[in-house]
């Protein structure tokens, strides 16, 4: 049997830091479920810079 890691991560906004862990994360272990959610979703990716 596989062991299947979940991870969510939970931003407030979910527009730049969220995303962000999420792509950092999965490039440790494609094999990971990662998800990231905002509790007030702004609709948008943040791109400043």
């Amino acid at each position: 049997m596989e062991n299947n890691i979940k991870v969510l991560i939970l931003c407030t906004g979910n527009s730049c830091r969220s995303q962000m862990a999420h792509g950092f994360l999965q490039s440790f272990n494609r094999n990971l479920n990662v998800h990231s959610a905002g509790t007030k979703a702004s609709g948008y990716i943040n791109e400043k810079r």
